[in-house]
Order: C-alpha cells, then sequence, then structure tokens
C-alpha cells in the first residue's frame, strides 16, 4: 500500500509544538489595523492553539505527525 500524504496547504500554515499541540497564526493581524486596540494587535500576533474539535482534521491533514 503507498504511502499516505501530507496536505501541503496546511502543513504551510500549522506548527507542531513538542507535545503535539498544533498552532495557528491568527487572522485579521495584516491590515486595517488603525480600529482595532493595541491590545488586540498584540494578542493577534501570538500564535494560538488549534480547538479541539478541530483535532479530527488535523490527524487527516498529518498522517504522520508534522
Amino acid at each position: 500500500m503507498p504511502k499516505m500524504k501530507t496536505r501541503k496547504a496546511a502543513a504551510k500554515r500549522f506548527k507542531q509544538t513538542g507535545t503535539g499541540k498544533f498552532m495557528h497564526n491568527r487572522a485579521g493581524g495584516r491590515h486595517i489595523l488603525t480600529k482595532k486596540s493595541a491590545t488586540r494587535k498584540r494578542r493577534l500576533g501570538q500564535p494560538e492553539e488549534i480547538k479541539s474539535t478541530e483535532l479530527s482534521r488535523m490527524k487527516a491533514c498529518f498522517p504522520y505527525g508534522l
């Protein structure tokens, strides 16, 4: 049986931590920043952990991990 392929679009967007959690960059931090507060912009710059409801989709994207 051939090897399963990693979904490359997902591999470029997510990183895996040492404990196996997946992190992603938050949306909304690229443009139209003047109306956003400094606190909000600072938070948008930090990576966020993937929600537990999305973990099954991550496992399908990365059959062998990242």
